[in-house]
């Protein structure tokens, strides 16, 4: 059934606060699913199930789908949409409270597959990518301008470009249409993949994941100025931070925009907190 036609059975409307819109095309779901090469050695991570329609589309494929799903409104349609399949685990929780170690600590490994509220994009990926037990792979259905920044190359980076290529290589799979989903959002979508087993080898090496982000959150500080000026925030003086970046085989000429995982990464191991 449409997504219409199943709320209105169940008395109850799509949350503008929740970032709600159901996407709901079978061919559209069946490549979300393809993107993510689910099949029966996968165990998966769904975020913000909805009505079930792409939970479907995994549980026919994956070894194990565990759905989390915050309004508790979703939690009878998705049990009862759910209920022949004997692979799926509904869990009625936050996805930014809820360890993935509690639910996939006994996998080899597990991937996430998400039609993601589009105003928390950001925090959920941190908090999945950020935790002990990572994601092998994640497939995002995004804002398609995070989307584009999340791909975008050195000349055009940005401290979301960053966060994200720091975990893995990052592909553009396809864009959707408004009309693929209910309600009708305003903003384009696209499908993004990110490979977390194929992340740069230099961030693999990275032992303070929270001072390599301080760095970076400082030089993207000021988007307009050099490096030289942004370091300023981290307490170091324009002499120092000249050294540094050029210890590190950085131009602190440069905008942050303009500089590669690798930079970073150097910037990173080359960092002197007293100058």
């Amino acid at each position: 059934m449409h997504p219409k036609e199943i709320l209105q059975q169940h008395g109850i409307d799509a949350k503008k606060s929740l970032g709600q819109n159901f996407l709901y095309e079978e061919s559209i779901l069946a490549r979300i699913a393809d993107a993510a090469d689910v099949n029966s050695a996968d165990d998966v991570l769904e975020v913000g199930p909805g009505l079930g329609s792409l939970t479907k589309q995994l549980a026919q494929r994956a070894n194990r789908v565990v759905a989390v799903e915050l309004d508790d409104r979703m939690i009878p349609i998705l049990r009862m949409e759910l209920s022949h399949f004997n692979n799926t685990e509904i869990v009625h929780q936050d996805i930014l409270e809820m360890s993935p170690t509690d639910q996939f600590a006994h996998s080899e490994s597990y991937k996430v597959v998400a039609n993601v509220p589009y105003y928390i994009t950001g925090a959920i990926m941190r908090h999945l990518l950020q935790t002990e037990v990572k994601p092998s792979q994640m497939v995002l259905t995004v804002q398609k301008d995070v989307a584009e920044r999340m791909t975008a190359k050195p000349g055009s980076m940005s401290l979301m470009a960053v966060s994200t290529q720091f975990y893995g290589a990052v592909k553009m799979m396809f864009n959707l249409s408004a009309g693929s989903f209910y309600p009708r959002p305003k903003v384009a979508s696209s499908v993004v993949r990110i490979d977390v087993a194929n992340r740069p080898e230099s961030t693999g090496l990275v032992t303070n994941e929270r001072l390599f982000f301080r760095i970076a959150k400082t030089g993207f500080s000021q988007k307009r100025k050099q490096l030289l000026n942004n370091f300023k925030g981290l307490g170091l003086d324009k002499g120092a931070i000249g050294e540094w970046c050029e210890s590190a085989g950085v131009d602190g000429k440069r905008r942050a925009e303009t500089l590669s995982i690798e930079e970073w990464v150097a910037l990173y191991n080359t960092y002197q907190p007293n100058g």
